[in-house]
């Protein structure tokens, strides 16, 4: 079982707390590879067809744990194993939703963009301090955030260590939408729940056509897009949704 994780299971939603409460969920070497584990086994496990990704209250994760980035000298930081996970939570193929109330600061906030979906509690606050220790972000604060709010602001956002509240969020476009913090988990797993409902096979090949669109040119994405649309054509969910849409009733997807 995970140390530094709380996991329940929401129906076809897995439901993943970050718990390290005593340092804000500060993220260690164990807790990224813990919660790399944990996506791996969900992105295996075809009864899960959507996450939510949560800390607590107060913090949704504050950062980096300082006290072990101390702890490692140049060739450690060159050869360290949190890179591997970065890269299988960057790989996860399902819906994520980040639920995000209170800090969502560092490495917190550079998790909280690896979601596809955000929702904020309005307490919520996000920024890239990394520039305060003397060093800047390195787990795709620079490239995601500026994707996601423009040049200006996350330049600014970077550059100053400052961070932003959840109304500049939604504004700049990081996150959805904006709850009272007691709903922000619960409006989180409604939205799971509603895309774990469609299906599987066009969730997944939808998710990869949007991000295909921040990576490569309008040309390319398009042909994503047809070969992707082509692929689905010849299977038994678009012909289950077509019949259940003329039967007037809801579909039963079971992602073939």
């Amino acid at each position: 079982m995970p140390h530094t994780l709380v996991v329940q299971a929401h129906q076809a939603v897995c439901l993943i707390t970050l718990h390290r409460p005593q340092a804000l969920n500060a993220l260690t070497t164990e807790l990224l590879g813990e919660l790399a584990a944990e996506l791996q086994r969900c992105a295996d496990d075809p009864q899960v067809r959507a996450v939510v990704l949560t800390g607590s209250r107060k913090a949704f994760a504050a950062g980096a744990d300082l006290n072990e980035m101390a702890e490692r000298d140049l060739v450690g930081m060159l050869d360290d194993p949190r890179q591997a996970h970065w890269q299988q939570i960057t790989r996860f193929p399902k819906p994520l939703i980040a639920a995000v109330n209170g800090y969502a600061l560092g490495g917190g906030c550079e998790l909280a963009m690896h979601a596809d979906i955000l929702i904020a509690g309005d307490d919520a606050q996000f920024g890239q301090p990394e520039i305060n220790l003397g060093i800047m972000p390195g787990a795709g604060g620079t490239q995601r955030l500026l994707r996601a709010v423009g040049k200006s602001l996350a330049m600014q956002m970077v550059l100053s260590g400052e961070a932003i509240g959840a109304r500049r969020a939604l504004d700049a476009g990081l996150v959805s939408e904006i709850t009272p913090p007691e709903l922000t988990v619960e409006r989180a797993l409604q939205v799971a729940q509603r895309i774990a409902a469609k299906a599987p096979l066009a969730v997944r090949l939808a998710k990869e056509a949007l991000l295909k669109a921040q990576d490569v040119d309008l040309a390319s994405g398009l042909r994503f897009e047809r070969h992707a649309f082509t692929l689905l054509a010849g299977t038994a969910d678009r012909n289950e949704g077509i019949r259940a849409f003329q039967d007037k009733r809801p579909a039963e997807f079971l992602g073939r």
